[in-house]
Order: structure tokens, then sequence, then C-alpha cells
């Protein structure tokens, strides 16, 4: 999964992005059917009403969703994880086309939660920790605009949270010596599209190549608002 580059990645010119297709029905394209392999819900939706939606790029979305899919099955409050492309370009691109960093699409992790059980800040507080936010379009080997960190919000509510907690989780970094600037982009979620099949809670299949990218700072994240 990796496309180490000497130089830093940049996003392109919309205009120069591959065009993609109107039909969603991409090669190995996850079917409407297809359910969580721990919570047995569907990946799809329809999602239970006012169940919240949130959506992080953290590097290699195998390893992001492995941690939240897990959590999904230890813990309340997540009723699925799934892994897909989003703030691109190209309509209904394909995992080799988003790699081709010719999209403008990032890999990520979206977790479908119940905020009376798990607050949205709590999942905030896992991004933070399991991954590097101050390396620009990268995370570890992995080099690209499709792995450059973010947080994509579905509401004023959730964008104040994520504002907030990059704020604080900058001033731990600087509270531990680490004097490095979070890059992390914090923008409304604009169109999500689900991965390939056998990208859905890849970690956990069968035969998987068990590879983590992320590379977490070691920095806890620290909220009034927790119980950390």
């Amino acid at each position: 999964m990796s496309l180490v580059n000497s130089s830093l990645p940049s996003l392109l010119n919309p205009s120069k992005c591959l065009p993609g297709r109107s039909d969603p029905n991409i090669p190995r394209a996850t079917n409407p059917g297809t359910r969580h392999v721990f919570t047995k819900n569907p990946l799809l939706g329809p999602f239970p009403e006012n169940f919240q939606i949130a959506t992080f790029g953290m590097g290699c979305f195998w390893c992001s969703e492995g941690h939240f899919a897990t959590l999904a099955k230890t813990s309340p409050g997540i009723y699925i994880t799934r892994v897909g492309y989003s703030q691109g370009v190209t309509e209904n691109p394909t995992y080799e086309e988003v790699c081709s960093g010719r999209t403008n699409h990032n890999e990520v992790v979206q977790i479908v939660f119940d905020p009376t059980l798990r607050p949205y800040e709590s999942l905030l507080k896992d991004f933070w920790e399991l991954h590097d936010p101050t390396t620009p379009m990268r995370q570890g080997n992995d080099s690209g605009t499709q792995y450059r960190s973010g947080i994509y919000t579905q509401s004023a509510e959730q964008k104040e949270i994520a504002v907030k907690s990059k704020e604080l989780y900058q001033e731990a970094l600087t509270s531990r010596g680490i004097n490095a600037e979070i890059v992390t982009e914090i923008q409304d979620l604009e169109i999500f599209y689900p991965a390939e099949e056998y990208h859905q809670q890849y970690d956990h299949k069968p035969g998987s190549r068990q590879y983590c990218g992320l590379r977490p700072t070691g920095v806890a994240y620290q909220s009034p608002n927790l119980s950390n």
C-alpha cells in the first residue's frame, strides 16, 4: 500500500483528475447486502435514526478500520465501520485510481455510532492517538495524497468539537516536546464512495496481510469532557 516519493505529494488541479464513471458498480464493489463482520449490521445502510457518522483519514484505511472494527466488537455504541474514498474529484473511483494519486480522494474510515453511548469526542481521541497527524501527505512508509490526515464533519457541532480537539492535541504534543505542527485538515464531508468489498474489515478477513502503516506519536489526548 506504499507509494513512496522523494518529493512531497500534492493535490492536483481538479481539471487534471481522472473523470471516473457515473455507475457506482465498480469492479468488486461492496454488495448492498454485505454486513459488518462483527456487528452484523448492513454496511450500506439504512442506519438508525439519530445515529451519527464519524469520518477520518489517518493513513492506510486497512489499519484505521482495524482498530475501530475491533472496538465495535468489544464495546457498545458502534453500529458499523466501513472504508471508502472521500474529499476528491473522480466520480465512483476504484482503489487503483485512488492509489494513482489522480483522483484527489483520501482513504477514509467511517464509524456509524450512537452518540448517546459513545461521544464523538471519544472517537476523536482514538483518531489523534492512533496516527501521527504532523506528517503531510503520508503515514509511516505510505506516501501520497490518499494518506493525508483529515477529519470530515457532518454537522456544525461535529466541526466545533473537531476544531477544539485539534487545539487540545497540539497543546499535548507541545507539552511533550514535540515541536511539530498538526497538518490535519478539518472539512465538511463531501460525497463518500464505499471501497471495494475486499477492503471492508480487511484486517479481520482470513488470510489478510497484517499490515499497519500507522505511526502514533505516543502522546495521549486529554480532555476535560472525557475520563482519560
